[in-house]
């Protein structure tokens, strides 16, 4: 016989959204940051509905079985929240810690703004995945669009398939690691030197986002040539 906490602990509160109205549903998750709840969630019938499970402040698992609108888990700091379907713009947006995982396809603006945490995206992503990144580390096992990585500041993107044009376009101190083709590097984004110490970074980054039958050699490594944000008194008449 299980104890009262073990039982409360494996306990799955399912909520469906086609009964449940989106506001209530949040504002649960939410108060778990002051009120001890139920520590695994599941989601029937988001319907593509915006910013589900957004906000959160608590460590807490939460399953979305379906596909969602925009800003998905935004801000989230210590979830897990899990998508079985594919997410539309401002994904992740802001996130400060935890993981968040979709299992199909990200739009823009994928983890944009990401102080912390990890985001994994097992389709593709599209333009601006990774924009101004602070500090999250973001792996896609498929491609990303056009302007991704762009002014990243610091953190991780992790592209196991494409990129597009303008890749880390005007970007700071952020690593990112690129399997596939490249179509354009972004302006002050340039190849870099990949690195034993790269490779381990990379391999752990794979291993966090359960992505294991990714050959570390094919990869090559992009940042900032520090040109373009250092001030040169020289050339002060073109600023």
């Amino acid at each position: 016989m299980k104890a009262a906490g073990a039982t409360e602990a494996t306990a799955v509160e399912v909520v469906d959204l086609a009964e449940t109205p989106l506001r209530e549903f949040n504002q649960r998750l939410h108060d778990l940051a002051s009120v001890p709840g139920p520590a695994r969630w599941r989601v029937l019938n988001p319907n593509g509905a915006h910013a589900i499970a957004c906000g959160l402040d608590a460590d807490v698992e939460v399953e979305i079985e379906g596909h969602v609108g925009y800003y998905c888990a935004g801000m989230n700091k210590l979830a897990t929240v899990r998508v079985h379907g594919n997410a539309s713009t401002g994904l992740a947006e802001n996130m400060m810690s935890g993981t968040v995982v979709i299992e199909g396809n990200a739009s823009q603006s994928a983890g944009a703004t990401g102080h912390g945490g990890l985001l994994v995206v097992h389709g593709d992503a599209s333009a601006r995945c990774g924009i101004s990144m602070k500090g999250i580390d973001i792996v896609v096992r498929g491609s990303v669009g056009h302007l991704s990585g762009f002014m990243a500041q610091t953190g991780r993107l992790v592209v196991c398939g494409d990129a597009g044009e303008a890749l880390g376009d005007s970007i700071y101190e952020a690593r990112l690691y690129v399997r596939g083709s490249v179509a354009g590097l972004g302006a002050d984004c340039v190849e870099k030197e990949l690195r034993d110490e790269h490779r381990a970074e990379l391999a752990g980054l794979l291993g966090r986002a359960g992505i294991g039958d990714t050959d570390l050699a094919d990869f090559r490594r992009y940042g900032s040539a520090r040109e373009l944000y250092t001030f040169k008194v020289d050339n002060a008449g073109a600023y």
